[in-house]
């Protein structure tokens, strides 16, 4: 399958941790390879640096699952973003939230994992077991991707048609 480079990123970064299946992706090791310090806290989850080191705060008030997507989603902060967002333009801050969110889904759910699976096993609540996410999130990833295979197959079978 063709990967975008949010899938290659991701792809590349779980092999550099020898994170290859599902049971293997636990935000605590991902933390810990990477030098982050997580914390639990009454607030709402977020991602910061102090003195060039990174720190993920977590709501403690969530579940299992909210807590690996809110982890993935802070994780996107600390790994490709920069800047105090109190101090940023609002559509800028608007547009690192989009790119978090996608981060979060690609990070949580990893297509390449996806691709390893029996096409009887792609069922909302298989990859919510699987990865350890809540229904919607499961449902909607599933959804992002069986819509990308889709795309590829109808563009790539366009581009066969044209060389004939």
């Amino acid at each position: 399958m063709n990967y975008s480079h949010s899938e290659d990123f991701i792809k590349e970064f779980y092999f550099k941790m020898n994170i290859t299946t599902p049971p293997l992706l636990d935000f605590r090791d991902i933390a810990k390879n990477l030098g982050i310090k997580v914390f639990y806290w009454s607030e709402t989850s977020q991602a910061l640096y102090a003195n060039d080191l990174p720190y993920i705060f977590l709501d403690e008030s969530l579940t299992q699952q909210q807590r690996w997507q809110d982890f993935c989603h802070e994780l996107a902060h600390v790994l490709l973003h920069t800047g105090d967002k109190f101090c940023m333009y609002p559509l800028f801050r608007e547009y690192q939230e989009y790119k978090a969110n996608n981060f979060m889904y690609h990070a949580c759910v990893p297509s390449f994992m996806l691709d390893e699976l029996d096409p009887s096993e792609l069922t909302v609540e298989n990859v919510q077991r699987l990865f350890n996410v809540e229904y919607d999130f499961a449902f909607k990833r599933l959804e992002q991707y069986r819509s990308k295979k889709l795309l590829m197959l109808n563009w790539n079978s366009q581009n066969d048609n044209s060389i004939l």
